[in-house]
Order: structure tokens, then C-alpha cells, then sequence
């Protein structure tokens, strides 16, 4: 699956990287998750083999193959990480109202660097309550302007309409930051993203269009990152991702 690729806030965010505006992209900051509940107090909104290892839970084995795809689409692509894991909440509640022992990582810390320089950092956590524009968040920032986009929205900010702040902590804070970004406005239609990849999917199968631009190995550079993230916080190093040829 590439459905993020179709969410209408990257699809805004691409157009914007398209257009120039960015500049040269120096970074990438992406925080995604939320809280998921043990199980005793409320209902856990996630099903408990997410995080049993044995059942191929966790969230880098989740999350991270979808990062993978966003980043080598829309920033650069990825040429190596590091990344920390956890296991912030070890004891949960399944389904049936018995507790279990949570082994599988329920929250991991990435650093990526990209083709072109870019470093990227995008933590993801089913450990945190939100307090950002939406569950998933993508700040960019390049030479010429930065751009925020979540699940729906875009937002930028041009280097000539940026804030000058001068750091003084002895006074409140007299900028206000949210109000110095417009919002890139809905100019066409977004269907649901996982609709658009299984329209195209089966318009491929069917021999309605031969540009479908996605196969098994777009599928295992998704893994090879999972995978290289895991050894990464195994032994605590960089791990480099060799090219995966067809």
C-alpha cells in the first residue's frame, strides 16, 4: 500500500515542493500518533497483536515502511537511519478483559538521512496525547519557506513573510507564530486515498493503464527500512540501506 501518498495534506504538500516555493529542502520533522489506551480505563482503540512481537506487532514494523514511501517520494531517498525504540507500556488488556504482557515497541525515535542531504526525523508513538494540527503532522523546511502538512491541510510560510523572534524569557512571547502561515487551498477534488491506489491498481490488472508506479520492490523497500531500523536500535549504530534493484 502507498495510500498515504494520497492523503489531500501530501498531495498539497507535493505541489508545493513541485512548485519551487521550498527552495532547496534542508529537512523534514514528522510526528504521528496518539494515545491508545491500555484497556482498563477505556476500550484500547488498537488491537492487542499490535503489541505482542510474537504476532508480528510494533509500530516501527507498522509505521515505518509507510515513511519509507513518503519520504522517497516526496523528500529524497532514504540512504540510511537510526532509530530507538520502546516499550513505554508493557501490560495491557486484550479483547477478552485479560491483561497481557505488551513485548512489541509501542513508540520509535528515527533520524533519516536522504538523498540531497536532507535529514529527516520522524518519531511515531501510540504513547502520546496530541497536540498538533492533526495525528500526523510534516514540517519541512527549505531555503526559500517551510510548509506543515497533516492529513488534510497544508500550510506554508515564505522566507519573506517569516517572523523575526528574538529570544527573551523574561517577557511573554509577543509573536504569534500560527498566524504568520496560510493555508494552500483545496483547488480539486480528494478521494479517499486508499480508493485512488486500488483504482489505479485495478485499472493496471485490468490493462486500462501501464504506469502504475508501484511493485514488490517498492513493497520491500518498505521492509528493508523496517528491518534496518530494528538492527539500528539492536545495536545502537547508523544502519546504510543498500539500493534494491528489480
Amino acid at each position: 500500500m502507498q495510500d498515504k501518498l494520497f492523503l489531500p495534506g501530501l498531495r498539497k504538500l507535493k505541489m508545493v515542493i513541485d512548485s519551487g516555493f521550498l527552495g532547496r529542502i534542508l529537512s523534514v520533522r514528522g510526528e504521528f500518533g496518539y494515545w491508545v489506551f491500555e484497556g482498563d480505563l477505556q476500550p484500547a482503540q488498537r488491537p492487542s497483536w499490535n503489541y505482542r512481537k510474537a504476532d508480528g506487532g510494533g509500530i516501527i514494523l507498522d509505521m515505518l515502511p509507510h515513511w519509507r514511501y513518503v519520504l522517497d517520494n516526496l523528500f529524497g531517498e532514504v540512504e540510511s537511519v537510526s532509530c530507538l525504540g520502546a516499550t513505554h507500556i508493557p501490560r495491557r488488556i486484550a479483547e477478552d478483559g485479560t491483561p497481557y504482557e505488551a513485548d512489541a515497541d509501542d513508540a520509535a525515535y528515527c533520524t533519516f538521512r536522504l538523498a540531497g542531504g536532507i535529514i529527516a526525523q520522524v518519531n511515531s508513538s501510540w504513547t502520546t496525547r496530541v497536540r498538533r494540527d492533526d495525528l500526523v503532522t510534516f514540517h519541512v523546511d527549505g531555503t526559500q519557506g517551510s510548509a506543515v502538512a497533516g492529513l488534510t491541510t497544508c500550510r506554508t510560510q515564505a522566507r519573506v513573510n517569516t517572523p523575526k523572534p528574538v529570544w527573551n524569557p523574561d517577557i511573554p512571547q509577543p509573536i504569534d507564530f500560527f498566524s504568520a502561515w496560510e493555508e494552500v487551498p483545496d483547488t480539486e477534488p480528494y478521494p479517499n486515498g486508499f480508493r485512488v491506489q486500488w483504482e489505479m491498481f485495478l485499472k493496471h490488472v485490468a490493462g486500462e493503464r501501464d504506469d502504475y508506479p508501484w511493485n514488490l520492490l517498492s513493497g520491500a523497500r518498505g521492509v528493508q527500512l523496517a528491518e534496518a531500523a530494528l538492527q539500528s536500535w539492536n545495536e545502537r549504530r547508523w544502519i546504510d540501506l543498500p539500493k534494491l534493484e528489480a
